[in-house]
């Protein structure tokens, strides 16, 4: 088997090269800031955990090679004005948008796209940063130095924020986890829980829009469709080609987890539905020391990054899986000791798993 290189070795890169190990995979993944000359093989393969990468001896050496699986999608989708004309072109709901340009006032927005408007610098941007909200009633302006790398979006007033991911196969096979309600605390992605029974409904249509696209981009590998829920709409918000945090749970909950998914397709191995074995919850750990005490909570599972912890970054996260509420919602409780915001995390997970 080809040697599979992963650009970027934070956290999605550790995990990829963990979850290939079982299948016989050799897998290195590479730090984004290397300059390192890379022992290359003609029949090798190459991924990426990100969407963007600056310029330097490793990065352009993998960047160039013939077999960089979905090469050409990376730039198209993380640039946020091609993407949304991609989903535009194919017709899949969005939030009203517009680009923001040179001559491109607050007023015109307002008067475009109503009295809340959410500006999103085109490129890079994550965990709530690279946003802005104009708000009319505050006389909000478009700072200049916005003018011409952002887009201006509609505020959505939605009901919930859920995510698809899927993979697919070189020969056009897709498969799909079941829908994910996400709580999103100051653009941070703090607790996910899956599947949910109430969203069955809305599981078909997504598949029918996260499959469109990735047909479209003939993409090969695992792909996140982050979606607000608008009554029994979906209106796409964001796309990410690669694996993805709201799609964590699935290490403990599914019988295939995304990260191997993702490497079954890139090497060209047979897929497969996931079996999903029970409901599982993930709580993402951001800002926090260690603890080695959770591992003594029951069915806790504990992913350490090894980073710095620092305000606002992603250290870690915890997964559960169980076929027991009570299993879950015990877990919970043994967690009450996070700082703030989890407080409002740990409630929204026990309301929804107590619905």
């Amino acid at each position: 088997m080809s040697k599979i290189w992963v650009l970027g070795a934070g956290q999605l890169g550790a995990m990829l090269k963990q979850a290939a190990t079982p299948l016989g995979l050799d897998v290195e993944a590479i730090d984004i800031e290397s300059q390192a000359k890379l022992d290359l093989a003609d029949d090798d393969i190459v991924t990426a955990e990100r969407e963007e990468w600056p310029s330097t001896q490793a990065t352009d050496q993998l960047a160039t090679h013939a077999n960089f699986v979905n090469l050409q999608t990376f730039p198209q989708l993380a640039d946020r004005l091609t993407q949304k004309q991609l989903i535009d072109k194919l017709e899949l709901a969005t939030a009203p948008w517009f680009e923001v340009k040179q001559d491109t006032s607050a007023e015109q927005l307002h008067q475009d796209l109503g009295e809340r408007v959410l500006l999103k610098q085109r490129r890079g941007g994550y965990d709530g940063k690279g946003q802005h909200w104009l708000k009319q009633s505050q006389d909000s302006h478009v700072p200049d130095d916005w003018k011409g790398c952002a887009i201006a979006e509609q505020g959505i007033n939605f009901d919930e924020e859920v995510s698809l991911v899927g993979v697919r196969g070189k020969s056009g096979e897709t498969f799909f986890y079941p829908l994910t309600l996400n709580l999103h605390i100051n653009g941070i992605l703090y607790a996910s829980l899956a599947p949910l029974e109430r969203l069955a409904p809305l599981q078909a249509k997504a598949q029918q829009m996260l499959a469109k696209l990735m047909d479209e981009l003939e993409y090969v590998g695992v792909m996140a469709m982050e979606c607000f829920r608008v009554g029994d709409q979906l209106m796409i918000n964001e796309l990410a080609p690669r694996v993805h945090n709201s799609g964590h749970w699935t290490q403990a909950g599914a019988s295939v987890n995304q990260f191997e998914n993702h490497m079954r397709a890139v090497a060209g191995l047979p897929l497969a539905p996931a079996v999903i074995k029970n409901q599982s919850m993930m709580v993402n750990l951001i800002g926090v020391p260690v603890n080695y005490n959770w591992l003594a909570i029951p069915g806790l599972e504990l992913y350490w990054y090894k980073k710095e912890v620092r305000v606002g970054r992603k250290v870690g996260h915890l997964n559960a899986c169980s076929g027991d509420r009570d299993v879950l919602l015990n877990a919970l409780t043994e967690l009450k000791a996070l700082p703030e915001p989890y407080d409002q995390a740990l409630a929204w997970l026990s309301k929804q798993l107590s619905r």
